[in-house]
């Protein structure tokens, strides 16, 4: 018998919404009302999205975010900057006492993003772990160059043609694991280059002709164009395999709603949150 998890399929929605249902299925799972999800959303407006421990004023160009009508917003997981425009995003909310469930941060890595690997290959796309392989990619992990998330693949972070197509991050709280991720269906490197601070307009530079060597878009990889429902049914077939389970789709019932409604509206849509130090 494959396990049953839940799977909610959200479209595209505000960054705050996106951020704090993310949070409340966390909270749900770690109460014991609801089954491990996996759950695919977009974002509406694009949105640029930073880490927890990254600090706003310093790395981001908050008058360009502004100028462009993008959302901003602070993420519960660690990593680096996302610009989430044409992309389909997932998220795993997972106990940490899963069965088989590997106890260290990037074993578990590993095993939950399986799934895109043969989400990937469900595409007809060649992809494949990264696995930093020199002291230098070792050293880009420990001490990022940039504050760019597509800047360099992490471990097990996937790859096509020595290239970066998805970037994730991941956060335990309360015994479960949130791990979420931007899959790219294209990259505008302009409009991601543009929301970002650099030391000098050298740097900027030389990221513009370093960026496409390091991170590619889906559809510049296929002769055909793949379209977000193309995106939902590989990936979603790529977990049920990856992990042998069965995704079945739910939907919150009001209580839950309000739940995420109060988390949006105290946490995420908040200065105090998005700004801090």
């Amino acid at each position: 018998m494959k396990a049953t998890w839940y799977f909610i399929n959200s479209g595209p929605c505000s960054p705050s919404y996106n951020m704090a249902l993310d949070e409340a299925l966390l909270d749900f799972h770690s109460e014991g009302k609801i089954p491990p999800v996996i759950r695919f959303y977009e974002w509406n407006p694009a949105t640029l999205s930073i880490g927890y421990f990254q600090r706003a004023e310093r790395d981001i160009d908050l008058n360009a975010v502004k100028e462009q009508g993008l959302g901003f917003v602070r993420r519960p997981t660690g990593g680096r900057a996302v610009l989430h425009d044409s992309e389909l995003t997932y998220s795993i909310i997972v106990s940490e006492e899963y069965p088989n469930m590997p106890v260290t941060v990037t074993e578990a890595y590993r095993v939950l993003s399986e799934g895109l690997l043969l989400g990937f290959q469900n595409l007809g796309l060649n992809a494949y772990f990264s696995i930093p392989d020199s002291e230098e990619k070792l050293s880009d992990l420990k001490k990022p160059k940039s504050a760019v998330c597509f800047d360099a693949p992490s471990w097990y972070e996937l790859v096509v043609e020595g290239k970066k197509v998805a970037g994730s991050a991941q956060t335990r709280q309360k015994g479960v694991i949130l791990q979420h991720g931007a899959i790219l269906l294209d990259l505008d490197e302009e409009k991601l280059l543009s929301v970002f601070k650099f030391q000098s307009s050298e740097a900027k530079e030389k990221m513009r002709l370093t960026l496409p060597e390091k991170a590619v878009a889906i559809n510049r990889l296929t002769d055909r164009r793949i379209t977000i429902p193309q995106c939902i049914e590989a990936f979603k077939k790529g977990f049920e395999d990856s992990l042998e389970i069965e995704l079945v789709p739910y939907e919150l019932t009001e209580e839950q709603k309000n739940y995420v409604k109060h988390l949006e509206e105290n946490k995420y849509k908040t200065d105090e949150w998005n700004f801090r130090k």
